[in-house]
């Protein structure tokens, strides 16, 4: 099974997301946050969340880059539960037994994305408003024979 990692190529997520992910946090797309937002809500570093932010699992904050990589049926379950969690802790879900549907739903909808790619594949992802809601689109840069971690910036950024 395949799924994403924050990945940090340079200090600019620190520049443009109010909240930025720490290198190497699990990723999910996080559509989901901007569901009761309108093109109104789109300005400065809110509008670069919505245009291009992955969602880092560990702290809700947003990447540029995620990584495709391995991951071990354990931690698949432990993703679902904190992503339930966080739901239940952050986002006001009424109860983990309410939260973990959502949360498996949208942690699948990510393992979909990356098991079409090669591990080490960096993902992107691009939101926009339509008339039929919020349409997301996903690119990539193919694998090298790099290990992601050759190019991710570890420690503090500042």
């Amino acid at each position: 099974m395949k799924f994403a990692r924050t990945i940090t190529l340079d200090e600019s997520d620190s520049r443009i997301f109010d909240h930025v992910a720490q290198p190497g946090e699990w990723a999910i797309s996080g559509t989901f946050e901007f569901s009761n937002w309108t093109a109104d809500d789109l300005v400065g570093k809110k509008k670069q969340a919505f245009s291009n932010g992955w969602l880092g699992l560990s702290s809700f904050g947003r990447a540029t880059f995620v990584g495709v990589t391995s991951l071990a049926d354990l931690e698949f379950q432990e993703i679902i539960d904190l992503l339930a969690q966080k739901f239940v802790t952050d986002c006001g879900a009424p109860s983990l037994d309410i939260a973990y549907p959502v949360a498996k739903e949208e942690v699948d909808f990510m393992i979909s994305i990356c098991d079409e790619h090669p591990i080490n594949t960096l993902l992107m992802v691009s939101r926009e408003f339509t008339s039929n809601g919020i349409r997301e689109k996903f690119r990539h840069i193919k694998a090298t024979d790099a290990e992601l971690e050759a190019f991710a910036l570890h420690g503090s950024l500042e």
